[in-house]
């Protein structure tokens, strides 16, 4: 008898480790951010402050958690630092989900609209955290 309860004992904290593992990643997607960075490459003559000022909106949508925008900084120049571009902008969602919805923000379809024809490139990078 005491070898069964043992057993079924050793089983029950089996199965607990099992699923701690799923547990834990399904809290932590809860928890997930998301940090969506668009880099513009501008056409010539298109003037930096006024292209900013069209796209502080973006910080504006609605799931938007925090925008950061600006532009390359003097650093020195390396290999692995791109000063190329002439605006960037970093912007923080609570989720997936959120960044989601962004794309579809009116706001956020109507600077792509209006602005389009101002960058000659467009690169985003997006992580989770």
């Amino acid at each position: 008898m005491k070898s069964r309860r043992k057993f079924i004992q050793t089983l029950t904290v089996a199965g607990a480790a099992a699923t701690l593992p799923i547990n834990l990643i399904a809290e932590q997607m809860e928890k997930q951010k998301m940090i969506h960075q668009v880099f513009f490459w501008l056409k010539d003559g298109v003037d930096v402050s006024d292209f900013m000022k069209e796209a502080a909106v973006l910080g504006k949508c609605k799931t938007v958690d925090k925008f950061y925008m600006g532009t390359p900084a003097p650093t020195e120049a390396r290999n692995v630092v791109d000063h190329s571009y002439q605006v960037a902008c970093t912007l923080f969602f609570k989720s997936i989900e959120d960044q989601n919805v962004y794309q579809t923000d009116p706001d956020h379809l109507k600077f792509i609209e209006r602005n389009s024809n101002k960058w000659s490139a467009v690169k985003v990078y997006d992580f989770v955290i």
